[in-house]
Formats: C-alpha cells, sequence, structure tokens
C-alpha cells in the first residue's frame, strides 16, 4: 500500500518544494521558484487552492482524475487526499498556489462562511476552468494576499489576508457559475438524467425497497459529487435538489390519492412511508388538507 505523506502545517507543504514560510498560517506559492517535485499522495491539513499552468503529472483526487488544462482551479480542503502521478520523474510545476490554515480562519466570519463554498467537495472533474480575464483577477487577489505576508506582521495582518481569501473564494463562486452557464448543454443532459432516474426510482418498487430517493444516490448514479450536483440543479431549476425530489414526489402523492380503490395507508406505504401518520402530516403541511380531505374535494 503506497504511503500517503500527512502535511499537516503551511510549512510541511514549502518545506517539501523548497519555499521560505513567511507566515504559519497562510502561503502563495510560485511554482516556477520551486525545486522538482516527485510523485505521491499527501493528506492535507489545510485548504489549498492550486491554479495550474500547465500539466505536470496526472493529479488524482480519490480514483478520478482531475480535468485540468491550462488555467484551471482546484481545490482541496481539510483531510482530501491529493495524489500526483508523473512516473517518478522529477518536474517543475508551473502555476501557482494559496494554502491556508483553518487556525487563520478561527474567529472570522469566514470561518461560519466556509460550508457555503461548497466548490471544496466537487469531485476530480468537476475542476473550475478559467477565462484569460478570470485568471488575471486571481492573480491580482493572490498578489494582495502575497504583498501582505511579506511585511512585517502586525494586528491588522490577519483581517487583511482574511479579506482577501473570502474576495477571492467570492470570485470563484462567480466563475462557478459562469461555468454552470457555459456549460449549460451538459447541464441539460445530466438534469434530463435525473429526471429519467428519479421517475423510476418513484414509479418502481424502490420507495418501498429504500425509502425516499436522496440526494446522493442521484450524484452517485450520475457520477457527481453530491455538492456539484445540488449546486447544478439549483442553477438550472432555482430549487434545490431534495426540494426537487420532495416535489416530485407531492405530485405523485396526489396522482395515488386520486385511487379509490387503495386506502390512504396502503398509498403511503407505497410512497416508502414507514408511518402513515408521518404521510398524511407531511401532506396536510404542503396542502392544506389530510389526504382523505384533499381525495373527497376532488
Amino acid at each position: 500500500m503506497e504511503k500517503i505523506e500527512q502535511l499537516n502545517k503551511i510549512s510541511d507543504y514549502n518545506d517539501l518544494l523548497g519555499v521560505e514560510t513567511l507566515h504559519p498560517l497562510v502561503s502563495v506559492i510560485d511554482f516556477s521558484k520551486c525545486k522538482p517535485v516527485n510523485h505521491g499522495s499527501f493528506n492535507f491539513g489545510f485548504y489549498a487552492i492550486f491554479l495550474k499552468d500547465v500539466k505536470c503529472g496526472d493529479i488524482k483526487y480519490g480514483k478520478e482524475y482531475y480535468d485540468y488544462q491550462e488555467g484551471t482551479l482546484v481545490f482541496f480542503a481539510p483531510g482530501q487526499i491529493m495524489k500526483i502521478e508523473n512516473n517518478g520523474i522529477k518536474v517543475i510545476p508551473k502555476g501557482f498556489a494559496l494554502l491556508f490554515h483553518p487556525d487563520l480562519l478561527s474567529r472570522t466570519s469566514l470561518a461560519k462562511e466556509m460550508n457555503n463554498f461548497s466548490f471544496f467537495s466537487y469531485e476530480a472533474h468537476e475542476a473550475l476552468h478559467i477565462s484569460t480575464r478570470e485568471r488575471k483577477v486571481v492573480l491580482e487577489c493572490l498578489k494582495k494576499i502575497e504583498d501582505e505576508i511579506e511585511q512585517r506582521i502586525d494586528k491588522h495582518s490577519s483581517k487583511l489576508v482574511v479579506s482577501n481569501i473570502e474576495l477571492l473564494l467570492n470570485y470563484c463562486t462567480r466563475f462557478y457559475d459562469r461555468q454552470f452557464i457555459t456549460r449549460d448543454t451538459i447541464n441539460r443532459g445530466i438534469l434530463e438524467k435525473f429526471e429519467i432516474l428519479l421517475n423510476n426510482y418513484l414509479y418502481s418498487d424502490l420507495l418501498q425497497k429504500k425509502g425516499h430517493p436522496k440526494v446522493n444516490y442521484f450524484a452517485e448514479e450520475l457520477h457527481l459529487s453530491a455538492n456539484y450536483f445540488g449546486d447544478l440543479v439549483k442553477k438550472e431549476t432555482g430549487k434545490s435538489a431534495q426540494e426537487y425530489i420532495h416535489l416530485k414526489l407531492m405530485n405523485l402523492s396526489k396522482e395515488k390519492i386520486f385511487d379509490n380503490s387503495k386506502s390512504i395507508n396502503e398509498i403511503a406505504y407505497e410512497l416508502g412511508f414507514k408511518y402513515p401518520q408521518h404521510f398524511s402530516r407531511m401532506f396536510k403541511k404542503e396542502t392544506g388538507f389530510t389526504p382523505n380531505e384533499y381525495r373527497n374535494l376532488n
């Protein structure tokens, strides 16, 4: 089994590349100024954003290869494992990296916002491909952070560094929104497959066997991370994936209630509810009527 090198501190990664550590909790790296690196697997104890300018060895996230080319941003959160495969030949990467430790964010508003930047949990093939103009914005943010950590650390340093990291992350959110739009044809294809999968689930015995459909189930079927899939559905439909699934389940519930040959309890079990009273409560909450009242009204 291949050894995974644990990089807990920013200095651990800097030392690997022969880079001076100017700040214990944050680092901006220009790979053209680093020593050649070898292949290996690394487990980060910090956040890392890589701007890859050329392909210099295949990067794997878990079992998947990153879909990257010139001008690609890839994101790692603490605890994630990155694997570089380059046939054992040392190479000099080209591009830039921003590393920042979770401790840098403690007692800041950004710490509470990090979960909203869902692209840190996207899969390898969901990398962010940026334009020349977007690349310039990224580099400007990195330069501001670098300028700040190269100065003597004072009481304003951390606040200014964190502010610029947050600015960069907000720009990345905008760039991902743009990517969802520019890849609209691909996204529509994914949504069409999702619709087919959801209908197959709802109109089969899977409801009784597995219960109500979960977002993770469809994400896995479509070979996407749950976060990327959820963000895509939200961008395209205006509803979260879970809301969309719930809406379809409610529409099916209304259809089944019109079947007078079945009792409400039978319908509840068919819809994947373990207890009929849970179905009745949910139905009334959504429609304002109990299932029996809705049946009689229609």
